[in-house]
């Protein structure tokens, strides 16, 4: 059965192919460089979907002899391709064309009619997209108890995160668009309709941005969030049988997979049984401290008798 992010991507793709293609029809029929450069975004937004489907199916994978820790890393790769995409077929096309548009000597000319029918239904299509994928983080939110905004933020899963910042911004690309075209035709003047194209393109560039920047942290290794941390922390200074929490490290191996590894020192008096013990128990204890818990790595080392 697909998952609820596989169905999200699905849905997205379907939007953005389909409306895609509409709007290269209709930058052809209006000579429209705004719709032109939606049809670009629709164009990097529907491989962009690709590559998502492509590390949901890949990072689902069982780790092996190369890959003890799995694929889970898989989904990052596949999102920083995506970013990169964003930026390179969406952001700047869009600005290129805009730019050609506004300092050239061109005038309207088409049928705008045809292009405003495209952007509505582009609106509804994308919209569609964008309140399934945020219904999705919401429940995810309220899972983890979080609001919506500091979850999409602190977020480790990148594919619903990037399919809530591309339709966001499809359907601000939209209504900029529009507004491009319907000063051109009110005016005559197509500097409104390239200055549309150039501000579709700095939008993308922001979200290309922001997903980059994300993802590259995550690729690199990112530790446990501030708050999950604590929460690990917690279980050994609260423990009676803990002397010293000598070094804690996490590192993020898939969106909900974390590994911790941590040194402390054990009470005295505890035999070389009871450490055994107790470092079973605090593995248990992290787990249900934080879910996403994957691999745990406990050294107990006595300060004391290392001295």
């Amino acid at each position: 059965m697909p998952s609820e992010s596989h169905k999200t991507v699905y849905l997205a793709l379907a939007a953005n192919a389909g409306i895609g293609v509409a709007k290269f029809a209709g930058a052809a029929i209006s000579g429209s460089t705004a719709m032109l450069a939606e049809g670009a975004h629709s164009v990097a937004d529907s491989t962009n979907q690709i590559f998502l489907l492509a590390s949901l199916n890949r990072s689902e994978r069982r780790p092996d002899e190369n890959h003890p820790f799995g694929y889970g890393a898989e989904r990052f790769f596949w999102s920083f391709l995506a970013a990169v995409f964003i930026f390179v077929s969406g952001s700047l096309f869009s600005i290129y064309e805009g730019l050609h548009r506004m300092f050239s000597d061109a005038t309207p000319e088409g049928h705008a009619t045809v292009a405003f029918i495209v952007l509505g239904i582009g609106v509804v299509l994308e919209g569609s997209s964008l309140l399934r994928a945020a219904r999705q983080t919401e429940a995810a939110a309220r899972a983890r108890r979080r609001p919506f905004a500091h979850h999409l933020r602190e977020s480790r899963d990148p594919t619903t995160k990037t399919v809530v910042f591309e339709d966001s911004a499809a359907v601000l690309g939209l209504f900029l668009a529009a507004a491009g075209l319907a000063l051109t035709e009110i005016t005559g003047d197509t500097l409104y309709d390239g200055a549309a194209s150039v501000a579709i393109g700095v939008i993308l560039a922001g979200i290309a941005f922001l997903l980059g920047r994300d993802t590259k942290a995550l690729l690199i290794g990112e530790s446990a969030l501030p708050e999950e941390r604590e929460a690990l922390e917690r279980v050994f200074v609260e423990h009676e049988a803990v002397d010293e929490l000598v070094e804690l490290l996490t590192m993020v191996l898939a969106p909900e997979s974390l590994l911790v590894a941590a040194r402390f020192d054990p009470a005295d008096e505890l035999s070389s049984r009871d450490v055994e013990d107790l470092a079973s128990e605090l593995d248990r204890r992290l787990r249900e401290a934080v879910p996403d818990v994957a691999q745990v790595f406990l050294d107990p080392t006595r300060r004391k008798v290392a001295q």
